[in-house]
């Protein structure tokens, strides 16, 4: 039997998302996310407890996020969590941590900066997009 690795999130944007276009064309974003839970301690005061989550989409995902998302934007996010191993500058291995998302629903409507042009493709094209699996070619390229 084969693991499964899942991750789900909702939450909001904690900047714009960055776009790269590769050599072939093929679209990449990635943005932070964060997620806030909240709950009470033993003395019954409310505790808020924020993590952060990189995101990365690609291809036509990747061109609905960089078209719609900002900074503040709350999304549905489906995906796997995977992490990558890279060099910085003085050759120190480094890990990064990700969620590759193939599946974002926009939530709490259409971006502010489009409402009067694109209200409605915003909702209708962006609002539940799914992203077929991809080659592992392409996630090796990434260019984060």
């Amino acid at each position: 039997m084969e693991g499964v690795n899942k991750a789900i999130l909702v939450g909001n944007l904690g900047r714009d998302p960055e776009t790269r276009t590769l050599e072939g064309g093929t679209k990449v974003s990635r943005f932070p996310m964060a997620t806030t839970e909240s709950y009470k301690n033993r003395d019954g005061e409310k505790v808020s407890k924020t993590e952060w989550h990189f995101v990365v989409v690609w291809r036509g995902l990747a061109e609905v996020v960089e078209r719609y998302l900002k900074k503040g934007n709350q999304v549905y996010v489906e995906g796997r969590i995977q992490t990558r191993k890279w060099q910085d500058k003085d050759g120190n291995d480094r890990y990064t941590t990700e969620v590759v998302a193939n599946q974002l629903t926009m939530l709490g409507g259409a971006p502010k900066a489009d409402a009067q042009q694109e209200q409605e493709p915003a909702q209708s094209e962006a609002a539940n997009v799914q992203e077929p699996p991809m080659n592992e070619k392409e996630e090796d390229d990434l260019p984060f």
